[in-house]
């Protein structure tokens, strides 16, 4: 670990102090570092509109369909003040095999009013065709809800509650409470809906929900009390310790999820990697190390995890699910990113946040001990920073062979095509 993210890994513990602190040493460092754009085989996806913000969102979903040829994409007018935007959004068909001055390459499909600048509001293809339906979140009647939309016809089938992670077969989603993540973590919740457990430290209500996505039923998973009162840390249970859940991940066969339980005692934010059965049993605690942050399953016993160990301190490490067997992928890549496999497992990748020139890489890694390559460099500029920054979130299409991502290089948020070489 370097020197930069041995103060940064303590600063986490203070986060008002770490916003100062960072943004004072990023000015001072760009001003002596050299200058660039972008580097790469790089091709903008969304239209070439200084005018609105475009991007699509979480990296754990691709925005291609199944044939690659179509891809979705949310655009709003201003992502750069709040968080989590309040107007709606318009959601984007775009036709890649299309050229730009072609007028039908772009197509708005819908609109939402729940969703934020860091996994906007879930859009996603729903499977398991993943290429004539639609899925997203909305607030409907003062609700949130869960849209499936078919886009041939246009025929929607609403849920009565908003959707986190969705098994690839199209039959089960997991959700969390979105207004607590607002007020928790604005960046990822929405705002629309009243938090009903605001200034409960602990709440004894349920934390997740299982989703019928066939039947619409919606049932309560596990409450918080059943995070806080599993193996227990005395850090867990001091007076006015705050409580959540959050980045809820399905595994390939919908049978186990993983999810972040964190807690929060003054500043300082503890967190752990749980993982479970869809139906609330065999809970297992895989990490308990005090950070974890991106993960991801390669199959359905494995999970590579950005988060310190604290006998090997921070990196990626590939950990066997419900036992405590791990590898460490990478030990010269210290810094936290969003990592991914390609469809056939083969390759990973990942990205990073801005360094002290505010560029961002992307690295692919073909298995988990082979050398990284870096694929594309983009600038991001300091007005998107803290929680309105712009992460690019790499995601694979199908076939294994491009990687998109949001950036803001060119002035505002768009979204991007790089080939893996």
């Amino acid at each position: 670990m370097s020197f930069e993210q041995k103060i940064n890994y303590q600063l986490n513990k203070y986060p008002g102090i770490k916003k100062v602190i960072k943004s004072v040493y990023q000015h001072a460092m760009y001003g002596i570092s050299p200058k660039i754009k972008s580097e790469g085989n790089i091709t903008r996806i969304s239209p070439d509109d200084s005018n609105h913000e475009y991007f699509f969102g979480y990296y754990d979903k691709s925005p291609w369909d199944y044939s690659d040829r179509y891809m979705l994409c949310v655009r709003g007018n201003d992502t750069w003040s709040d968080v989590s935007p309040k107007e709606k959004a318009d959601i984007l068909l775009i036709d890649t095999s299309l050229p730009e001055t072609d007028n039908n390459r772009v197509r708005k499909i819908a609109e939402t009013s729940s969703w934020n600048v860091q996994q906007s509001c879930m859009l996603q293809w729903f499977g398991p065709d993943f290429s004539s339906r639609i899925l997203y979140n909305d607030c409907r009647k003062e609700k949130y809800v869960t849209v499936i939309k078919e886009l041939e016809s246009g025929a929607e089938k609403i849920i009565d509650a908003p959707v986190y992670t969705v098994s690839t077969d199209g039959r089960i989603a997991l959700t969390l409470d979105f207004s607590r993540l607002y007020n928790l973590r604005p960046g990822y919740g929405y705002y629309n809906v009243p938090e009903k457990t605001k200034g409960v430290a602990l709440p004894d209500t349920t934390a997740m929900w299982k989703i019928d996505l066939e039947s619409g039923e919606v049932l309560p998973l596990l409450s918080y009390m059943d995070f806080a009162t599993f193996q227990p840390r005395p850090e867990m249970l001091e007076a006015g310790s705050v409580h959540k859940v959050n980045h809820i991940m399905l595994s390939p066969n919908g049978k186990r999820f993983m999810v972040l339980y964190r807690w929060f005692v003054g500043d300082r934010k503890y967190t752990r990697l749980i993982t479970c059965n869809v139906d609330g049993s065999d809970m297992y605690l895989l990490s308990d190390d005090d950070m974890v942050s991106h993960c991801f399953w390669k199959d359905d016993e494995h999970i590579l995890s950005f988060e310190n160990k604290k006998d090997s301190g921070t990196g990626y490490y590939l950990m066997k699910d419900k036992t405590q067997e791990f590898i460490h992928c990478w030990p010269k890549l210290t810094g936290d990113g969003h990592p991914s496999y390609s469809p056939d497992r083969s390759w990973i990748v990942t990205d990073t946040y801005p360094d002290r020139a505010r560029i961002q890489y992307l690295r692919v890694m073909k298995g988990e001990m082979c050398a990284p390559v870096i694929i594309a460099k983009v600038f991001s500029p300091f007005n998107y920073d803290n929680d309105t920054r712009c992460d690019l979130h790499p995601r694979w299409n199908h076939k294994g062979d491009e990687v998109c991502f949001d950036s803001v290089f060119e002035g505002h948020r768009g979204l991007y095509v790089v080939s893996v070489p």
